[in-house]
């Protein structure tokens, strides 16, 4: 009897020792693979976030290829190239034209009378490019260039009759004076100012002031063009000549407004190159998360196994 409960006491411990250390591995599987499943579900929403990543930069890129973003600058000048002022005077007649610095315009002598013609002008004829039909005839002049000194040119125009209810003189700009004189076919050059760049007008018995600024616009293919802004003020001029009631003057000034020529492109604010290096960031995060759920998935397989076998060893043993 002594012998049997002796034996009895040595068994009991290793049979409490064989159930319980069976169960204590069991709960730390349990959670390694509780946790594996978590990491895996977070790798998971990553990967998702960088295939969302992906998509957006790809889109976000083309639409900032499809909308191009205008950039505006300016270039400081001390001198223009002299700009072409294309008077249609029809009936009128210029009387005098002179050049004048630091907007100073001594007062009128004879006013009404032939004065100086200090101006570089060419009068030319041409068809008009709208109709083809009928003949226009221009007076070019030579507009101011030294933008430091406010030069200005003065001109004065008088109308000695008219049949119409209102006067105005019709006036165009381009860029280059010398490239108009300089240029072999002056009509077609005349036709095609005139279909490119717009006119403006100047009433009779005012004295119009229009200040000048200058815009050039880069285009897609690299061709420049060039655009005049003007910003003019009207004083009325007091007349006080005798004469009849169809007599008409008419006064105007061309000056620079600044010495800024303002440059206008449309620029691509899309980098190529910072699109490569985020989607290379992101794919390389795209296969190491792939890397790590494969291994994962591995490991909680392997884990499986070992335990399959373990479970079915201490069945045995205890069988």
């Amino acid at each position: 009897m002594e012998v049997h409960e002796d034996a009895s006491s040595v068994i009991l411990p290793d049979s409490e020792l064989g159930t319980t250390a069976p169960s204590l591995r069991f709960s730390k599987t349990c959670l390694k693979n509780v946790f594996s499943v978590i990491l895996l579900f977070i790798y998971l929403l990553l990967m998702a976030v960088a295939v969302f990543l992906v998509y957006q930069t790809i889109s976000d890129f083309r639409e900032k290829l499809k909308h191009p973003v205008m950039s505006v600058s300016y270039k400081e000048v001390s001198l223009y190239d002299a700009p072409g002022i294309a008077f249609y005077p029809g009936k009128a007649r210029l009387l005098s034209c002179k050049h004048h610095y630091y907007d100073h315009i001594p007062p009128l002598i004879n006013p009404g009378q032939p004065g100086d013609i200090e101006c570089t002008t060419q009068r030319i004829n041409y068809t008009d490019p709208f109709t083809n039909q009928s003949m226009k005839y221009a007076l070019v002049v030579q507009g101011p260039r030294d933008v430091k000194k406010k030069e200005l040119v003065f001109l004065q125009f008088h109308l000695n009759g008219t049949d119409q209810d209102f006067s105005a003189i019709d006036y165009l700009l381009f860029s280059s004076f010398q490239e108009f004189i300089n240029s072999p076919e002056k009509a077609e050059f005349m036709k095609d100012c005139e279909s490119s760049y717009s006119s403006w007008k100047f009433s009779g018995g005012f004295r119009t002031w229009v200040k000048m600024s200058l815009v050039k616009t880069k285009e897609e293919d690299g061709s420049e063009t060039v655009e005049f802004k003007q910003e003019t003020s009207v004083v009325n001029y007091i007349d006080q000549r005798t004469k009849p009631r169809s007599d008409q003057l008419f006064f105007v000034v061309f000056e620079w407004k600044d010495p800024f020529i303002q440059t206008v492109q449309d620029i691509v604010t899309a980098n190529p190159w910072n699109m490569i290096a985020l989607l290379c960031g992101i794919f390389l995060a795209l296969f190491k998360a792939a890397d790590f759920a494969k291994l994962s998935v591995k490991w909680m397989i392997k884990i499986r196994k070992r335990h399959l076998k373990r479970s079915h060893q201490v069945r045995n043993h205890i069988n």
